[in-house]
């Protein structure tokens, strides 16, 4: 039971650690708030994202190959997969933003300036369907938690 509890806690650890790092994506990629200062933020805000998307993905294998449930249990149902295309999804969604903030952090080192307004727009929009449908996440979990769905 020590350890169920522990690796519960872990991952919800890593789940809200990495809803802090997007949200503060979220937050600051507005072209009203953009200077060097915050390109650079970003891409360190961007960076611990990743790391926190990894934290949550080897906590949730851990629940279920040491989880009271076990492997077989949660492989079988249809909600844990529903979870896991979501935040797939959401970890390829942010595969262009990190591009984007790198790339916006050279052209800074290079003398460039600040990006226009509209690849700051369209690059928020991106963060911002993450921070969506990662909220989706939350409820597959509650509902394959209480047997909703469950084979």
């Amino acid at each position: 039971m020590k350890q169920e509890a522990l690796l519960a806690g872990l991952h919800l650890l890593a789940i809200l650690s990495l809803v802090v790092f997007l949200s503060s994506q979220a937050a600051l990629c507005r072209m009203e708030w953009l200077n060097a200062a915050v390109v650079r933020r970003l891409a360190r805000l961007d960076a611990i994202y990743g790391a926190t998307a990894v934290a949550v993905l080897l906590t949730g294998i851990a629940r279920t190959v040491w989880g009271m449930k076990g492997t077989d249990w949660y492989w079988h149902q249809p909600l844990l997969h529903v979870k896991v295309t979501l935040f797939v999804v959401i970890g390829l969604m942010s595969i262009k933003p990190t591009l984007t903030y790198r790339r916006w952090v050279k052209a800074l080192d290079a003398g460039a300036g600040l990006p226009a307004e509209t690849e700051v727009r369209a690059t928020r929009r991106l963060v911002m369907i993450q921070a969506h449908l990662l909220m989706l996440i939350p409820i597959a979990a509650v509902m394959l938690a209480r047997g909703v769905l469950t084979t």
